[in-house]
C-alpha cells in the first residue's frame, strides 16, 4: 500500500469512528430536544448517518481495507463536551440552543474531514472515491444549513422570549419585595 493510500485509509477510519460516535451523540441530543423541528431534523440525519457509515465502509473496501479499531479523538471530545453542556441545562429552549451549537460543531468537524478526503482522493486520481465521499460532504453541509434555519426561525427566538420573560418576572418580584420592605 503506497503512502497516499495509507493516509486515505487512516482518514477514512477516523471518519468511520467519528460517524459512529456522532450517531450515538445525535440519538442522545434528539432525546433531549424539545423543538419538534429539531427532533425531526435529527431523525432524518440519523438515517442519513447510517448511509454515510456504509459509504465509508465502501470507500475503505475500494482501498482494500476495513474500518479497524481507530478512535476519532476529536469527535470523542465534541460528544463529551455536548454531553457535559446538556447536563448543565433542563429541557426547554435553552437546551435546544445548546444542542444546536453542539450539533453544528460536530457537522463542521465532519465537513472539514470530508472536504479534505474529497480533495485528497481527487488529487490521487481516485475520482469514484471522491464522488462517493462528496455525497456525504454535501449532506453534512445541508444538515448544517438546516440546523441554522431551525435555530434562526424557531429555537433562538423561543429561548430569547423565555429568558426575557424570566428576567421580567425576576424584576417584578424584586419590586414587590422592595415595596413590602418599605411598608413594614
Amino acid at each position: 500500500m503506497d503512502e497516499v493510500t495509507k493516509l486515505m485509509v487512516e482518514q477514512l477510519r477516523d471518519a468511520y469512528s467519528a460517524e459512529k460516535q456522532a450517531l450515538r451523540g445525535m440519538q442522545k441530543m434528539m432525546r433531549n430536544a424539545t423543538s419538534e423541528k429539531l427532533k425531526q431534523g435529527f431523525e432524518m440525519h440519523i438515517e442519513q448517518t447510517e448511509t454515510q457509515i456504509e459509504r465509508v465502509e465502501q470507500a475503505l473496501e475500494r482501498l482494500g481495507s476495513k474500518p479497524g479499531r481507530k478512535v476519532c479523538e476529536a469527535m470523542r471530545g465534541l460528544i463529551e463536551e455536548a454531553n457535559h453542556e446538556m447536563g448543565d441545562h433542563d429541557k426547554g429552549p435553552m437546551m435546544d440552543v445548546v444542542i444546536i451549537a453542539a450539533a453544528q460543531r460536530v457537522e463542521h468537524y465532519e465537513i472539514a474531514a470530508y472536504g479534505t478526503m474529497v480533495a485528497l482522493a481527487k488529487a490521487a486520481g481516485q475520482q469514484e472515491l471522491a464522488d462517493l465521499l462528496a455525497q456525504t460532504l454535501s449532506e453534512e453541509k445541508m444538515t448544517d444549513e438546516k440546523l441554522t434555519q431551525v435555530a434562526e426561525s424557531e429555537v433562538n427566538p423561543a429561548f430569547i422570549r423565555e429568558a426575557r420573560s424570566e428576567e421580567q418576572e425576576g424584576a417584578n418580584e424584586n419590586r414587590r419585595g422592595g415595596a413590602r420592605r418599605k411598608a413594614s
